[in-house]
C-alpha cells in the first residue's frame, strides 16, 4: 500500500513539475500578443487566452483550497495563495492585467511544486471529503482529484496553444514525455 502511495506522489511530482515548465512556456509566449490580442474572443470555452488562464488561476486555487481541508497541514498552500474573491466561480477573472496574472501564476505553480513535494505518500490514497461548486457532497479517492487537477490544466492550456495557433503563434514542443 505504501509503495503505492510512493507512486502516485512521485507521478504528482512529475506533473506538478511539468505543469511549471508548460505555464511558463506558455505564458512567455502569451506575453508577445497585445492585450486586445490576449482578450479577443476566439471561440474557446472561456472565450479568450486571456479568459482561459483566468479560468486555471480559479481551478487550481479551488482545487488546492479543497486538498488542504483534507486533514493534512501543507506549508506550500497558505491561507494567503488560496484566496479567491468573495463569490468566485469557474468564469471569474482573477486578474485584469497579464502580468498580474503572469505572477499569480508563477505563485501558484511554485506553491503545487512544494506541495506535492511535502505530501506524504499515503495522501493520494486517503479519501477525499468535499462540497463542488453546486454544494453536492462529493467523496472519492484523493488520487482521482488529484488526477483531474493536473488533467485539467493540460486540457485548457491545449485550448490556450490552439488560440495561439490561430494568432500565429508556436508555443514548441509541449509533450510531457519531453521532460524525461
Amino acid at each position: 500500500m505504501n509503495h503505492m502511495g510512493r507512486a502516485f506522489v512521485d507521478n504528482y511530482r512529475f506533473l506538478a513539475r511539468y505543469n511549471r515548465w508548460f505555464n511558463q512556456r506558455l505564458y512567455a509566449v502569451c506575453a508577445d500578443l497585445s492585450d486586445v490580442q490576449r482578450k479577443r474572443d476566439g471561440g474557446a470555452f472561456f472565450g479568450s487566452i486571456h479568459g482561459t488562464l483566468n479560468h486555471l488561476v480559479w481551478a487550481d486555487l479551488m482545487w488546492l483550497g479543497r486538498f488542504a481541508r483534507q486533514g493534512v497541514t501543507f506549508d506550500a498552500l497558505s491561507p494567503s495563495l488560496l484566496a479567491l474573491p468573495e463569490g468566485a466561480s469557474y468564469s471569474t477573472t482573477m486578474a485584469q492585467e497579464f502580468d498580474a496574472l503572469r505572477q499569480r501564476r508563477d505563485a501558484i505553480d511554485a506553491a503545487i511544486e512544494d506541495w506535492v513535494a511535502q505530501m506524504p505518500d499515503d495522501f493520494p490514497l486517503r479519501t477525499m471529503r468535499y462540497s463542488n461548486t453546486k454544494g453536492v457532497q462529493r467523496e472519492h479517492p484523493l488520487w482521482q482529484a488529484m488526477t483531474h487537477f493536473f488533467n485539467h490544466q493540460a486540457h485548457h492550456r491545449g485550448q490556450v496553444t490552439t488560440l495561439l495557433s490561430q494568432a500565429g503563434l508556436d508555443v514548441g514542443v509541449t509533450d510531457l514525455i519531453a521532460l524525461v
